[in-house]
């Protein structure tokens, strides 16, 4: 039996910090008027997962509403709210989007990365989507990664990481735990065709 690593999705309570794994992938956060509110939002590439999404929001106390965008896809947003503030301020330079410097992906982070902008490749590998607006983010996630105990390869046809090898994929799949209800098993980390739950 594995023991359970403090940076796993389920060692601690979910909390509002959370939501940075929709930033790790093409999730966006602005603050409005005079700064004192924020709104993070998100496009899926896989409409199928907004309800997991809207769920996993919901439990760190952020409602998500679904609205289609402009090309006929589904983007998930929060309201403009003041608690989200200090992440606004430490994951934006200016307007653009920036990895915090102190910042530690978690196992509860990485679970909202993979739920938002994840999946399963043929080769047994997983893949995180990165924001393809903002490649300053990128090099910081693959520290990050790396820091946590899953070095990724970065992938050159599309801005996206992948964790392979079958100790960094079940190590992947200990920091993000069971697969969420609601949720496709080939869109959750798994090994050895087996999934975490």
């Amino acid at each position: 039996m594995s023991q359970l690593s403090m940076f796993a999705a389920d060692a601690r309570p979910a909390r509002l910090s959370d939501l940075a794994g929709l930033l790790c992938g093409p999730g966006q956060i602005v603050r409005f008027g005079a700064g004192d509110q924020a709104r993070v939002s998100i496009v899926l590439h896989d409409p199928s997962r907004a309800p997991a999404v809207i769920a996993a929001a919901a439990a760190v106390g952020v409602r998500m509403d679904q609205v289609p965008t402009e090309n006929g896809g589904t983007a998930l947003r929060s309201a403009f709210r003041c608690d989200l503030v200090g992440m606004a301020k430490a994951w934006t330079h200016g307007a653009v989007k920036s990895v915090p410097g102190e910042w530690q992906l978690d196992g509860a982070a990485l679970a909202l990365w993979a739920l938002s902008a994840g999946w399963t490749d043929e080769r047994g590998g997983y893949v995180f989507m990165l924001d393809p607006h903002a490649p300053q983010t990128h090099l910081p996630l693959i520290a990050a990664t790396t820091r946590l105990g899953i070095p990724p390869a970065r992938l050159s046809r599309i801005p996206a990481l992948r964790i392979s090898g079958t100790r960094r994929v079940q190590r992947l799949v200990e920091l993000v735990g069971p697969i969420p209800p609601r949720v496709a098993s080939d869109a959750w980390p798994r090994y050895w065709g087996r999934s975490a739950s």
